[in-house]
């Protein structure tokens, strides 16, 4: 067991007057139960139901009023209702529709009970089997760990406090923090995994959790499905979508198959709300809103880098390779990317977009598009010359501003670069291990360049 990130916004939400009762959102496996486990620690009591299990399924099944619900909790688990802070934890909720309804009620009759509730195939079910009430809960999604959590598992303190502590990170830490980054690139943040990796060093060691992980996601395929047809559907999704990852995809015949349109679109987006994948989608804004263009084909990502690097069968050429953006032609290092991106936010309504405009002649396409205060920044995960980013160039020269990051193997550094128009842009270039700080150095980024054209 080990610290993760998401402690601190639990911490946050304890503390709020207004608090509702919190649904956890995210995949199997990512560690959601543990995290929960820890952050028990702040409580005088701590209650956990396992809704798998049918004798506490049963004690949301049987028409009681919230106030002897309550009781009953604490009568099953056998404790008493003592002064202090109490967390009443209500996992796999997806098991009973009823322990949902019964959510409303704790915000409403119970406010000073803290009541978190997960599910591993809670995403597939919402809106479905299950309806969550409206304005009486919210929400946090728990992803697989970030390089700062992968650096906290293996101890490495030194490393994470210069990232955590240090702007801009000193150029003596570089070659080690690359490293690591590598490595984090090879085997992903699945809790599971990085736990051995931390324990043995031994990457060869974590294939056969890779197997399993991958195999349990196949198994569970009958609860995500409505019938049997669609299972089948489903089954062909999930293992092409790992041969598929990082590129852009049609649902019609996804996977090199037979099947249609709708039904492979209907499969994977029962998958995205699983959380075991997600359809990345095209935006051609330049400035906000950031609206995605659904009608164009999306990238698709898969859960874990790792589980990406074994399914594919990569880890070999990663770990042999002088840089991770030179391996699959620099998919791995794209996707690693998405990850990090993913895990610094923990809102569900968060999505990945890319920037592509589309022209007879000529298509352009930035891989990333994030929000940063009132701009759209475009980054490009390359390790191609700076007059090589065309696709980059394009979008400076339509945007009201002139900023861009590019996220590759080389050192922080800023570059005043001029666009095949003419249009003068301001280019940070950041280290991969830098990505989940992306924000922070954006802002340094800004803050340098305006007091530059204050001196002059």
């Amino acid at each position: 067991m080990f610290n993760r990130d998401i402690l601190n916004n639990l911490s946050s939400w304890k503390d709020k007057k207004d608090r509702k009762p919190l649904v956890l959102r995210g995949a199997r496996q990512v560690g959601k139960t543990t995290a929960i486990n820890l952050f028990s620690e702040q409580f005088n009591q701590y209650l956990y139901l396992n809704l798998e299990i049918k004798t506490e399924r049963d004690i949301f099944e049987q028409n009681r009023s919230i106030e002897e619900l309550v009781q009953a909790i604490f009568f099953y688990k056998n404790q008493q209702n003592r002064k202090g802070s109490v967390l009443i934890f209500i996992d796999e909720i997806q098991n009973c529709p009823s322990a949902v309804s019964y959510l409303r009620y704790f915000y409403e009759s119970f406010p000073d009970l803290y009541v978190i509730a997960a599910g591993s195939l809670l995403e597939t079910l919402i809106d479905t089997h299950i309806s969550f009430p409206v304005g009486r809960v919210e929400y946090l999604v728990m992803r697989p760990l970030s390089f700062k959590e992968f650096l906290n598992a293996l101890s490495e303190t030194a490393s994470l406090d210069i990232l955590n502590k240090t702007i801009p990170v000193p150029d003596f830490a570089h070659d080690k923090l690359m490293k690591l980054f590598n490595t984090y690139a090879i085997i992903g943040g699945m809790p599971e995994i990085v736990q051995k990796y931390s324990d043995h060093k031994d990457i060869i060691a974590l294939n056969s959790i890779f197997d399993s992980l991958i195999v349990s996601y196949l198994d569970d395929v009958e609860k995500y499905a409505r019938n049997s047809t669609m299972a089948n559907v489903i089954r062909h999704a999930i293992s092409n979508a790992f041969y598929e990852a990082g590129n852009r995809i049609k649902f019609q015949g996804f996977g090199n198959s037979n099947y249609k349109s709708r039904e492979m679109s209907e499969a994977l987006k029962v998958l995205e709300k699983a959380m075991l994948i997600y359809l990345v989608y095209p935006s051609s804004s330049v400035s906000p809103p950031l609206q995605p263009n659904t009608k164009k084909s999306p990238r698709i990502q898969v859960l874990d880098t790792g589980m990406l690097n074994f399914f594919g069968g990569f880890q070999k050429d990663l770990f042999g390779a002088n840089g991770i953006d030179t391996v699959y032609q620099g998919k791995i290092a794209e996707h690693i990317v998405g990850q990090e991106l993913l895990a610094a936010e923990t809102s569900p309504l968060f999505k990945l977009q890319f920037w592509n405009r589309e022209k007879k002649q000529s298509n352009a396409e930035v891989d990333f598009l994030i929000q940063y205060k009132n701009l759209l920044i475009p980054i490009e995960v390359k390790s191609a010359v700076t007059g090589r980013l065309r696709s980059l160039h394009q979008f400076i020269d339509r945007a009201p501003h002139k900023y861009a990051v590019r996220i590759y193997s080389g050192k922080l550094e800023t570059n005043r670069i001029s666009t095949l128009n003419g249009n003068d842009c301001t280019l940070l270039n950041i280290p991969f291990y830098l990505t989940g700080s992306i924000n922070d150095y954006i802002d340094w980024m800004i803050s340098n360049d305006k007091a530059i054209q204050q001196s002059k």
